[in-house]
């Protein structure tokens, strides 16, 4: 039976003993990754400034799991307002520019705290060797 592993990121973690995600065989799990800054608690930032944090966590939660966001197939996004989505395209279409190769993306209402205007977990299938 394959062993689960926790993935630990210093630019990503949680204030709870949580990881930022877990590997069980190729299955790669995130936690929900946000674009709040903990450094400043008291301003959450635009949406724009939290989807950009938040895309460049995914990023690095995915190095620190040993792939890349090429591994990613499915992302969960919850957002206060689902009809602002065009913060969250820009950053998608730079993440994934090729229409081709893009995984599938699901777009919730969700009741958020703290400041959140956007949060996601994902789904991604790693190498057999990572």
């Amino acid at each position: 039976m394959p062993r689960r592993k926790a993935i630990y990121t210093e630019a990503f973690s949680h204030s709870n003993p949580i990881p930022a995600a877990c590997q069980l065989g190729n299955i790669l799990m995130t936690g929900i990754v946000n674009g709040i800054d903990p450094a400043k608690p008291d301003d959450p930032g635009t949406l724009e400034q939290q989807c950009a944090l938040m895309f460049s966590r995914i990023s690095e939660i995915m190095k620190a799991a040993g792939g890349s966001t090429d591994n990613i197939v499915k992302l969960n996004v919850q957002m206060a307002d689902v009809s602002d989505r065009k913060a969250v395209n820009v950053e998608w279409t730079k993440m994934f520019p090729d229409a081709a190769a893009r995984p599938v993306r699901q777009t919730l209402h969700a009741v958020l705290d703290r400041g959140k205007l956007i949060q996601c977990d994902i789904m991604a299938v790693m190498d057999q060797s990572t």
